[in-house]
């Protein structure tokens, strides 16, 4: 069932017409010239034309690692919020829900009612989103286990939930999937009783037609491929091998030990014209990917799914900077038991988790020149430790020393446990559901003779939601999160011709403000179907 769009924005600079809602929007920035004794400011100004298509796709999503935690917890919350199961625990009943996803269980701040109150409405109802209920999932795996046996396998959900599903689940099995033991620890190899077999340029034919056959069964409009397996070793990138799309290709057809597994996906899904994500910390979107997907036309995006401990160090780290107190270590240990923690024992394989975690304080640092010498950083130290009783509850403990005012010292310790899966899954959601909104959207330069445009193939407002953000060369890394988030929520409103959230509130600040606030004659906002004259009566859920 697709959603249809819940606001109407009463504006002359937004207009509906052949299935697009299209909107006239300056962009805003300024522009910053440094001298030695000064900085120039400029206001600069970019009037564009942004169109939203209205109707979403029937969209299927493939995952690699289907039979994984993450994989059969998603397939697990989709049957489950579809068909609004209930279960009973010890604590009592228990319903289903889409807590911790930023589409499904965030809201936006459309602006103020005529009391001067906020009114906010769910992310998901700002455009028209693909509805989670509607996703058709399939995908890889190297285990031969069906979907019941991988969820049960997992240990992450309450039995009686399990019990619900399971009948649904148990006809839902994963193709076989790539193994290289070259590129995950040894120790998975009991896993791997559903093999690929083949060299690597038959297993990326055999891919691109399981893309295919997937597709026509199910008579769907669009795929997007999403890497969520195990943690693989950095590829060795090499000039000839990885650094175009035709290398690449060749390389597939001469069986290179350098092209991982992860990038076997990628090649298939991107040549089959689905978006790709990597949601593992590896370097699977090489640029020969990058440039086979401009070609293509469709999106790549990655690295490693934030969920937990590098989320919290995302939000820390700026306040602390921001504030102007100045971290200079940074020490982070984690233990959990799943099979991620399992793999991520080999020396490699953490290598590729260690660097995304490592990396998410640069921006942060670089940003405050009063803290930070150029060239300096705080000691960020990252390990990790298998205990496999844990299981899916991963521990995460962070002590984080900051130097403050004349010599003294601030040291702050947190302690996390958390569910893992629980807290990927809803990330997985949000990068689909996210990915396909964004390649309905489109650009262009007011009054110009070009055609509309998508964003750029490495999609990185995505950032948000992806521990090392990929993005296009001479873009700068944001990793920041309350900056990653704006700049969602900020697409979301360019898209209905509203202007960026200032945060501002001038109207409780400046008297003559505060005296004489009434209805904006434009930009108002109200619910389908409403009467123009209550516009600004506050939206209930």
């Amino acid at each position: 069932m697709d959603r249809s769009p819940l606001l109407k924005v009463s504006n002359s600079n937004l207009k509906y017409e052949n299935g697009y809602m299209q909107a006239s929007y300056t962009y805003c920035n300024t522009r910053v010239t440094k001298h030695d004794d000064h900085c120039r400011v400029e206001e600069h100004k970019t009037n564009l034309e942004i169109r939203t298509k209205l109707t979403p796709a029937k969209l299927g999503v493939m995952l690699i690692g289907w039979g994984g935690n993450n994989g059969s917890t998603l397939t697990a919350a989709i049957l489950a919020n579809k068909h609004q199961v209930q279960w009973n625990d010890k604590t009592g009943v228990q319903k289903c829900n889409w807590y911790g996803s930023l589409t499904q269980a965030s809201t936006v701040r459309l602006g103020m009612d005529e009391r001067g109150k906020d009114v906010y409405i769910p992310m998901c109802d700002v455009l028209p989103m693909v509805n989670p209920d509607d996703l058709v999932i399939d995908g890889w795996d190297i285990s031969s286990l069906n979907l019941v046996e991988s969820m049960t396998r997992a240990q992450v959900l309450d039995y009686n939930l399990q019990q619900q599903l399971k009948e649904e689940m148990s006809q839902m099995k994963p193709r076989p999937g790539i193994y290289d033991p070259d590129f995950i620890a040894a120790n998975q190899a009991d896993r791997a009783t559903n093999i690929l077999e083949g060299t690597r340029y038959e297993q990326y034919l055999q891919i691109r037609s399981d893309i295919k056959d997937f597709k026509t069964k199910n008579n769907l409009n669009d795929v997007i491929v999403l890497w969520t397996a195990n943690t693989e070793r950095f590829s060795d990138v090499i000039h000839g091998v990885h650094d175009t799309s035709k290398n690449v290709l060749n390389a597939l057809k001469k069986n290179h030990s350098e092209i991982s597994p992860s990038t076997i996906y990628a090649a298939a899904a991107v040549e089959e014209r689905c978006s790709f994500i990597n949601g593992s910390p590896q370097n699977t979107i090489v640029p020969g990917i990058m440039e086979m997907a401009e070609i293509n036309g469709v999106f790549v995006g990655g690295d490693d799914f934030k969920s937990g401990q590098t989320k919290l160090k995302s939000v820390l780290v700026d306040f602390l900077i921001s504030a102007g107190i100045k971290p200079v270590s940074i020490a982070s240990y984690n233990h959990l038991g799943n099979n991620d923690g399992k793999n991520l024992q080999a020396p490699k394989q953490f290598r590729s988790k260690e660097i995304t975690k490592s990396n998410v304080v640069d921006d942060m640092v670089e940003s405050n020149s009063c803290l930070y010498s150029k060239g300096e950083t705080p000691d960020h130290c990252v390990v990790i430790k298998y205990v496999p009783y844990v299981g899916d509850s991963k521990r995460a403990m962070d002590e984080y020393t900051s130097e403050i005012l004349l010599g003294g010292h601030n040291t702050i310790v947190v302690h996390n446990t958390c569910e893992d899966s629980l807290l990927a899954t809803p990330i997985i959601l949000d990068l689909v559901l996210l990915t396909e909104l964004f390649s309905r959207i489109e650009f262009k330069e007011a009054n110009s003779n070009r055609d509309f445009s998508k964003f750029h193939s490495i999609l990185s407002p995505l950032s948000y939601l992806l521990k090392a953000p990929l993005v296009p060369e001479g873009t700068p890394v944001i990793n920041a999160l309350f900056k990653q988030r704006a700049c969602i929520e900020n697409i979301l409103r360019a898209c209905i011709g509203l202007a960026p959230d200032n945060h501002m509130y001038l109207e409780h600040k400046i008297p003559f403000m505060m005296e004489s606030r009434q209805k904006t004659k434009n930009g108002d906002i109200h619910m389908n179907g409403a009467n123009d004259n209550v516009a600004h009566k506050k939206i209930k859920y």
